[in-house]
């Protein structure tokens, strides 16, 4: 949307080395008791869990000296990444101060800031939010590795060349060094086609079903599609949120993909006809699974099931006087200046997919209901 705009963005994805082994246990505690509000025989538990931990080094049955652990947290754990998202909550309130949009998943954090390039020193906040945040890690035994912080900038190109000119650099931090970077597992290109993540997409699934296809001759059909949904659909799905609204081009891609996997699957031929095969396997196409993410997520932000961030971005259809479709359940879609930008956005695509749906959709009074219907509605439109 910021694109659409004309507005320039920049985001910031933030490196820590050795993140979750620098954690400091009493710093840790303190933050569960202060900041969480944890306290008696839970906290208690807490203190039991993080100390007299010892670690050795144990080859052909020989141990080294025993260690004792004064830091850190088990990174393989369930607890690990939460006990360090604690860890790290001061960060929002800092970065809160200076008017920065950000994200945190454990210690994956990235900023992001939309401004206009023509007004002077916009860079300031972000450069200024970046000095905090080192100073705040090296008194929390933390360390910013500025050398694997990435930044990108979104935008059009005329607009990122004036950004570039005035500020090369966030405090020793080169503004601009990929043309796409990996953000928790997608990787963003600087034109958000997200072509790069298609075309892995592709590359690694078509690599899985040639090792599938070698042995699909021994294997039952339920384990062929435990292993076709494993490897390939999982892939198909991962963010592909992301590819609402894209170019019919970058879809199809994944559709040949999904196409080869049925034909694994179902041991035909390439030049047999792959609609019916795909509608006796109950997938959906690749254009009506991203629907449907994109349709789960407006249900779940419109009945407090999803994170605030989203259900922000749609907003309830209210008409200036009485009318029958006061009651519809329709959301706004908002008005945009690009098709090929902010007609890709979730604040777009979200309600522009919804007041498309059926009544007895929308309508669903729980989020199973919904799901059933959603599919059959979709497949209906999928197939005919």
């Amino acid at each position: 949307m910021a694109s659409d705009k004309n507005l320039v963005s920049v985001l910031v994805l933030l490196d820590l080395s050795a993140a979750f082994d620098t954690v400091d246990h009493n710093v840790l505690l303190e933050r569960l008791e202060h900041v969480v509000g944890i306290k008696g025989t839970a906290l208690g538990w807490f203190k039991s869990y993080l100390s007299d931990r010892f670690h050795f080094v144990n080859v052909h049955d020989k141990s080294s000296s025993y260690s004792r652990v004064t830091c850190g947290v088990p990174q393989g754990s369930v607890l690990g990444p939460i006990l360090f998202t604690i860890y790290m909550l001061p960060i929002g309130k800092i970065i809160r101060q200076h008017g920065i949009n950000f994200h945190c998943y454990a210690d994956d954090t990235q900023l992001y800031l939309s401004i206009n390039p023509d007004e002077p020193n916009r860079l300031g906040r972000l450069q200024a939010c970046l000095e905090d945040i080192k100073n705040w890690m090296t008194l929390n035994f933390l360390l910013l590795n500025q050398d694997k912080t990435e930044v990108l900038i979104f935008g059009p190109e005329i607009q990122k060349r004036k950004l570039l000119s005035q500020s090369p650099d966030l405090n020793g931090i080169t503004l601009i060094s990929e043309n796409k970077v990996r953000n928790l597992g997608v990787i963003f290109d600087q034109d958000m086609s997200f072509k790069s993540q298609v075309k892995q997409v592709c590359r690694i699934s078509f690599f899985h079903l040639r090792n599938i296809a070698k042995i699909r001759s021994i294997l039952s059909r339920s384990d062929a599609e435990k292993l076709v949904h494993a490897f390939i659909t999982s892939r198909l799905d991962y963010c592909n949120s992301l590819l609402s609204g894209s170019p019919q081009n970058v879809v199809k891609s994944l559709q040949l993909v999904q196409n080869a996997a049925a034909r694994v699957l179902m041991r035909i031929k390439k030049r047999d006809h792959i609609s019916p095969v795909l509608a006796s396997l109950h997938w959906l196409p690749v254009k009506f699974r991203i629907d449907f993410k994109i349709l789960l997520l407006t249900y779940k932000a419109l009945n407090n099931q999803g994170p605030s961030y989203i259900s922000n971005l749609i907003v309830p259809y209210v008409p200036n006087r009485a009318l029958r479709s006061q009651t519809a359940g329709l959301l706004v879609v908002p008005r945009i200046s690009k098709i090929r930008m902010g007609g890709r956005s979730f604040s777009y695509q979200a309600p522009l997919l919804w007041n498309q749906l059926p009544a007895l959709v929308r309508e669903a009074d729980t989020l199973s209901t919904f799901k059933n219907r959603l599919k059959t509605f979709l497949f209906d439109r999928a197939y005919g």
